[in-house]
């Protein structure tokens, strides 16, 4: 097991360190939008085209890039959206047992299926041809568009970011049930850190709500 949880480690260090490059598209998207925003609108008042497709598509290149990336610092962290009416009651050895099912069950299994289906579609994208010899990859239909296979190909290696993390996961969660309370821990923390955010935004929803009514009131 420890030999395993140090592959799990290994991982976990490998996701955190992309959080760093998550930071940065985030930011590029952000500022790709406003870009895009406001060419438009200068190009309305000065009537001319200023706006192009490789920006627009760009644009969407990192939104792109920014959701297939996130997938295993998500899962990680623990961050990824939850509705349900039992798991936060129960203890971590419950939810452990709980998380390395579905994560057997469906997870992993859904990440290996999202590979094996993506290969072919790449590999066309990239120009591959019926006969096995290659031709030009696949570029937007667009005018002056973007090459698509670069794009596609990311499918392939979020996917595989997200199996990577998901058996770091499920080990994990497997060292929990198995007594390494360290790794249970870890868990809590992630969980207390989402709950803490919760609340917060529970908090500022009332504020905000007594506001409207004072301001009504008044």
């Amino acid at each position: 097991m420890r030999v395993l949880l140090r592959f799990a480690h290994l991982i976990d260090t490998i996701t955190d360190k992309l959080s760093g490059l998550i930071s940065v598209i985030v930011v590029l998207t952000v500022l790709a939008g406003f870009l895009n925003a406001a060419l438009r609108y200068l190009g309305q008042l000065l009537r001319e085209t200023l706006i192009s497709n490789q920006l627009i598509q760009t644009q969407w290149y990192l939104f792109s890039l920014l959701f297939l990336i996130g997938f295993p610092y998500l899962l990680k962290h623990n961050v990824n959206v939850r509705v349900d009416f039992f798991y936060s009651g129960w203890g971590p050895r419950t939810r452990a047992l709980v998380d390395l099912v579905g994560t057997l069950l469906f997870l992993i299994p859904f990440s290996v299926l999202a590979i094996y289906v993506s290969i072919e579609p790449v590999l066309i994208s990239w120009g591959r041809l019926p006969d096995g010899t290659w031709g030009p990859w696949e570029v937007s239909g667009d005018a002056g568009g973007l090459p698509l296979a670069p794009l596609k190909s990311l499918i392939i290696v979020g996917f595989f970011g997200l199996l990577m993390q998901a058996i770091a996961q499920a080990i994990k969660y497997a060292a929990i049930l198995t007594g390494h309370h360290e790794e249970e821990s870890a868990v809590m923390v992630s969980e207390g850190e989402q709950a803490s955010a919760e609340e917060l935004a529970r908090e500022l929803r009332e504020e905000l709500e007594a506001h409207h009514r004072e301001t009504v009131a008044n």
